[in-house]
């Protein structure tokens, strides 16, 4: 695939929008590749960074990369939970068309496949070395609860076009509770074999339901409650680790330091990082560099530590002096959540701090505090600095990086991916015509720039299992002006139900949608 619209016009590696450039553009077009870095935050909300409005928090590193890049107002994550968000993200297809994409198991197996093309694949196959750090949560091992932990791990993120990986399998509250590297458990301890379940505790193995006298570090406030590690007690059982096991005031220093060491040892060529980071997903408990330092207890201080985590990497890139040509992204993989299972007094300490912004919702939901996300691009001397309110969404990662590399993408991978890189790039104001989202119950909406429709379903009002957030659902069709009712509280499906049909039809096509796309041709809105 190559960027031939009328609307672009190749410039070595670059597809440039064909309007006004900007001057630091046009001095510094070049044929170099440049290095790219997805910082992918966790439930980071969109009011969450000082840059984005926020008065609670200080946020300098994110600031920074702001001010020197494009800030957007209209991102859009394609789900409001982590694994279908991060699966759209890095294969270009939305994740109702896969099974196995809801909230995955710290031993499931591997969600997406080999045989499948990869943002990675697509890095790679430009000469691009390539990287996976942090939070993984896509499934490990060719089948669910098969792996066998003590060996090398068939079927893991190498395959699927990273050439280095340094992951959780999941998330810091679901086992296995260490890190794998490329493939086989870091630092394993051969005295203490690792064995995981998720559906019966190991003989003799204590619990956070059982054993809360050994809960020293955090206390579920409803569910958590099994396997303990570091003093927490997580979902799932695992027995063994020793010397392997994480502990969760490092577990931000150990990513850190090895995207640190990625970028170090590929200083001299062109790598693609895919960086994700933990920080703010429970259980919250930052090292203690960080602890005590906001206003918002131990949620505040995760927010703290993950801007610390954004400094580390753009001082390295400057110091390395390879930051000018470094492209970075930073966005998270879904909307906040503020009590998400442990006691750790983030919605008593919250104050007036409101994590979605001005949106309605959270993680999990249909509204738009589910899936609205920081997202700011910043590639320093080659992007104009700004603010952008384009209508964007991370399922158009692989075709926009396509478009910018010149590279090619195997028919019928990647189906739902549209080039947006013109958007991105801050030479559309305009982005997508509308933009899908996915919520935890599979309640579909779309975002256009005037509307907001949730398709009707027969989900309750409130996520059940303890956050205290609305899910949007309601067994009516709803639509919302959202550029007059931007918290979508008046419903007006009624009075518009050529715009509800326009909107039903979409998604039903959308659901239905096979083959090849025009990756330069997103289907009209007919509204």
């Amino acid at each position: 695939m190559t960027c031939t619209y009328k609307h672009f016009i190749s410039i070595g590696a670059l597809c440039i929008y064909a309007g006004n450039i900007p001057l630091s553009a046009k001095r510094h077009l070049t044929n170099a590749m440049p290095n790219v870095i997805v910082i992918m935050a966790d439930d980071i909300g969109y009011g969450d960074l000082e840059c984005y409005g926020t008065k609670s928090i200080k946020t300098p590193n994110v600031n920074k990369l702001a001010r020197n890049g494009i800030r957007f107002t209209n991102a859009h994550a394609v789900a409001a939970t982590s694994t279908p968000s991060r699966y759209a993200l890095l294969t270009g297809e939305y994740p109702f068309r896969k099974k196995n994409t809801d909230v995955a198991a710290g031993n499931a197996g591997m969600i997406i496949r080999p045989e499948q093309f990869t943002a990675a694949d697509l890095f790679r196959s430009k000469g691009y070395a390539t990287a996976a750090i942090g939070k993984w949560h896509l499934g490990i091992g060719d089948q669910t609860a098969q792996q066998d932990w003590n060996a090398p791990i068939p079927c893991s993120p190498n395959d699927l076009g990273f050439d280095y990986t340094y992951i959780m399998a999941a998330t810091a509250d679901r086992v296995p509770c260490v890190f794998i590297e490329n493939g086989i458990v870091a630092n394993y301890d051969a005295s203490a074999p690792i064995e995981v379940s998720y559906q019966k505790n190991f003989p003799g193995e204590p619990t956070g339901k059982n054993n809360p006298e050994l809960l020293y570090n955090l206390k579920p406030s409803h569910g958590h409650d099994m396997s303990i590690v570091n003093g927490i007690s997580r979902i799932g059982y695992m027995k063994g680790g020793g010397q392997a096991l994480w502990k969760d005031e490092n577990i931000a220093d150990s990513i850190t330091k090895h995207a640190l060491d990625f970028i170090e040892r590929h200083q001299d060529s062109p790598f693609f990082l895919y960086l994700c980071t933990n920080d703010i997903h429970v259980p919250r408990f930052p090292h203690k560099r960080f602890r005590g330092k906001s206003k918002m207890g131990l949620r505040g201080d995760a927010i703290l530590q993950f801007d610390w985590t954004v400094g580390q990497i753009t001082e390295t890139l400057k110091k390395l002096k390879i930051d000018s040509n470094t492209l970075i992204i930073l966005t998270s993989d879904n909307g906040p959540v503020v009590d998400d299972g442990y006691a750790d007094q983030a919605e008593e300490l919250l104050g007036d701090h409101k994590p979605s912004g001005p949106f309605r919702g959270a993680k999990y939901s249909a509204f738009e505090g589910g899936t609205m996300v920081p997202f700011i691009v910043s590639w320093p001397e080659r992007i104009h600095p700004g603010k952008s309110n384009a209508l964007i969404s991370h399922i158009d990662f692989i075709a926009s990086m396509a478009c910018m590399l010149d590279g090619t993408i195997p028919q019928n991978m990647a189906p739902d991916s549209y080039n947006q890189w013109s958007a991105w790039y801050g030479m559309d104001q305009t982005g997508r015509p509308w933009a899908l989202e996915q919520s935890a119950n599979h309640t579909i909406s779309v975002r256009a720039k005037q509307w907001k429709y949730i398709e009707p379903n027969d989900g309750g009002p409130m996520i059940t299992w303890g956050p205290k957030i609305e899910t949007g659902n309601s067994k009516q069709s709803q639509l919302f002006n959202i550029e007059k009712n931007k918290y979508e509280e008046k419903n007006i499906a009624e009075q518009h139900p050529d715009v509800v049909k326009a909107f039903s039809t979409l998604i039903e096509n959308q659901k239905n949608h096979t083959g090849t796309v025009n990756r330069n041709q997103i289907p009209v809105l007919d509204i």
